[in-house]
């Protein structure tokens, strides 16, 4: 008996922190927790509905080049993922977010959970993500999957660092693509960490 009523007793104060959640992730999903270098971490989304995003974030138009709109896939067998992907992917330890940006970028603010390698560092890290040095440069037998982001459709940095992965021999099958990046994850009001 004393069961039952913890169950239900459970079971409503979950449905009272769904009702509290106006803006959750999805309709069953309020918020998750990730563990992070740092401990756990919750992502949820700003509660103020009337929040907007300024700064970079909200800029629309940069020069092109540097700053050109990126194809959806960045090479042939890369995944590209979505906001929903990404956090399954940040739940499972066994998966690595590279947040492939500078570090100053990486500095003001990043997807909790994500490491950063610069995209310029990235064949310097292969060991990281599972890879072991070889005469021929690098075996990648054992490679993790591993999800990359920038900030945002129109960065190239992540793409870059795709492709010398693959170039080195990195399996495509397992790199998977966040094409939104920091611009769509801040949108979307999603938790940043390290935010200076």
């Amino acid at each position: 008996m004393r069961k039952v009523a913890l169950t239900i007793a459970l079971t409503l104060a979950a449905g009272t922190a769904l009702a509290d959640v106006e803006v959750g992730i999805t309709k069953d999903m309020p918020s998750v927790t990730v563990q992070t270098r740092n401990g756990p971490v919750e992502i949820d989304r700003i509660q103020d509905t009337t929040h907007e995003i300024g700064g970079d974030w909200a800029r629309t138009s940069r020069p092109c080049p540097d700053f050109c709109i990126q194809l959806i896939t960045p090479t042939e067998g890369v995944a590209t993922i979505g906001e929903l992907e990404l956090i399954e992917m940040l739940q499972n330890p066994d998966n690595v977010v590279v947040d492939s940006r500078t570090s100053d970028w990486f500095q003001g603010g990043t997807i909790p959970g994500a490491i950063n390698i610069p995209y310029t560092y990235i064949l310097d890290e292969l060991s990281t993500l599972g890879c072991e040095p070889d005469f021929e440069g690098w075996d990648c037998e054992n490679a993790k999957r591993v999800a990359l982001f920038c900030n945002g459709i129109w960065c190239g940095q992540s793409p870059t660092a795709i492709r010398s992965m693959v170039k080195a021999g990195y399996p495509a099958d397992r790199i998977f693509y966040y094409r939104g990046g920091m611009q769509i994850w801040r949108l979307l009001g999603l938790t940043v960490t390290g935010e200076e």
